[in-house]
């Protein structure tokens, strides 16, 4: 007991030396030196929440924020800014973040809405753009950095934004005129279903093919239609009924033949299909109509001349800036490989400009990465790229969702068989305007007349 004592007595008298030594020195350069040794670590103070393990919670959130998804319900029409990243997704709800200013997210947002034939509204309040287009109401959210509110500019220089949405189905029963015209519109589910279009506007905008001045093509029966993918059926069944799928091109086809629905389909026979049934749907209006070339005409490629049989649908296409080629300044395209198969990039190539009738967007890898979400981007060939940005914004009534259905790879080197090629073709224009095959077939028999009044006695 003596000992310890003696020994407690030792340790307090060596403190109370040190501290008088510390105090003593306190204005020579080693009492300094050692005040300093026994002095409070700052950082224990300025960052004492780190003791609890909390120094992760930035990174792990922004970790989170990554593995955000879209709802199952978000509207696929809704514009999506290419260099933003999901945060948060609430009830009709979104929120974003994008290193790029306010002014350039407002900027594509008003071009995007207006492009697309959106109503935009006017509002009171700085900040925030809303748009409607059928049903779809949408709120763009993105206020002043002054302005109180999540959607502004962080701290790390940032812009944030929100998308609310929400669908009035009270639009499209007040304004059609007959409740059980709507109900036959086709509905999700239905092989024919490519969105939510509305009777009464397809039928004012495929009133444009009526009152038809030339006989088509006759109908073609195929006798393997049983081979068609069932999701595909509906639109190869339209599409010979209008006789725009012509298996030769110097000859009608025989009333029973073989389609070969599974069969890939060459590059000749995609690009006589398509003029072959633009020229159907448009069969009455001449400024939507491609033009085939002449024989007189000078080639555009080496391997078409103007003996071939396909010569005046490929060289139409190409002089109407369609197709690449020389004339649309592709000077390393002077090959056309009629007998080669179609890919995929090259359909949406070619069928994009003539939905949109316009030029393509500019369009990068990560673009189409966030749009569409497809895996293998970068693997597209930049023209094509464009082509399936563009092709996004026609939402339900993308020739991609109509053809392959959902699907995060794009394989833009794959080949195309000759079902999916005419699935493409059943619809040409935007999510706005457009017409189908059945929209054609609707008004030729609704008026009978004009689809068998045509022939030379009669002209």
């Amino acid at each position: 007991m003596t000992v310890l004592t003696s020994r407690c007595f030792f340790k307090i008298a060596s403190i109370a030396v040190l501290l008088a030594s510390v105090s003593a020195c306190a204005n020579n350069q080693s009492g300094r030196n050692l005040e300093q040794m026994l002095a409070a670590d700052p950082r224990l103070q300025d960052n004492s929440v780190i003791a609890f393990g909390n120094s992760n919670n930035n990174s792990n959130q922004a970790a989170a924020n990554t593995n955000i998804q879209l709802p199952a319900d978000f509207p696929a029409e809704i514009p999506r800014y290419p260099n933003a990243q999901l945060q948060q997704v609430t009830a009709s709800q979104t929120r974003w973040i994008t290193p790029d200013p306010i002014n350039v997210v407002q900027s594509f947002y008003k071009n995007q809405f207006q492009a697309n034939n959106w109503e935009v509204r006017p509002s009171e309040q700085e900040g925030i753009l809303e748009a409607q287009r059928d049903e779809l109401r949408v709120t763009v959210t993105i206020p002043a950095p002054n302005q109180s509110s999540t959607a502004q500019p962080n701290t790390a220089g940032n812009t944030e934004f929100t998308l609310q949405y929400t669908r009035d189905t009270t639009v499209a029963t007040s304004t059609s005129p007959d409740a059980s015209e709507q109900a036959s519109v086709p509905q999700p589910g239905d092989p024919d279903f490519i969105g939510p279009v509305p009777l009464q506007q397809a039928n004012s905008t495929a009133q444009t093919i009526n009152n038809n001045t030339t006989q088509p093509t006759a109908a073609q029966s195929f006798n393997d239609i049983n081979q068609v993918p069932q999701e595909l059926r509906q639109y190869l069944q339209d599409l010979s009924a209008l006789g725009v799928l012509p298996l030769q091109a110097t000859s009608k086809s025989n009333s029973a033949s073989q389609f070969e629905p599974n069969k890939t389909v060459t590059r000749r026979e995609y690009a006589r299909w398509l003029v072959a049934a633009n020229n159907r749907f448009y069969v009455d209006n001449p400024a939507k109509q491609i033009r085939k070339a002449s024989a007189s005409t000078q080639p555009a490629f080496q391997d078409v001349s103007a003996s071939d049989p396909d010569f005046a649908a490929i060289q139409g296409l190409a002089e109407a800036g369609l197709i690449p080629s020389f004339l649309s300044g592709s000077s390393t395209t002077v090959l056309f490989r009629p007998d080669a198969p179609l890919t995929r990039e090259q359909m949406i190539l070619w069928k994009v400009p003539i939905d949109t009738r316009a030029s393509l967007p500019n369009a990068s890898v990560d673009a189409v990465q966030q749009t569409w979400g497809f895996q293998d981007a970068a693997k597209i060939e930049p023209r094509a790229l464009q082509a399936v940005l563009a092709d996004f914004q026609n939402s339900d009534r993308a020739n991609i969702r109509r053809v392959f259905g959902y699907t995060t790879l794009f394989q833009p080197k794959k080949t195309v068989t000759r079902a999916e090629a005419a699935a493409a073709l059943w619809y040409i224009g935007t999510a706005s305007e457009g017409v189908s095959a059945q929209d054609v077939l609707r008004l030729q028999q609704s008026s009978p007349s004009q689809a068998t009044s045509e022939s030379p006695a009669s002209e």
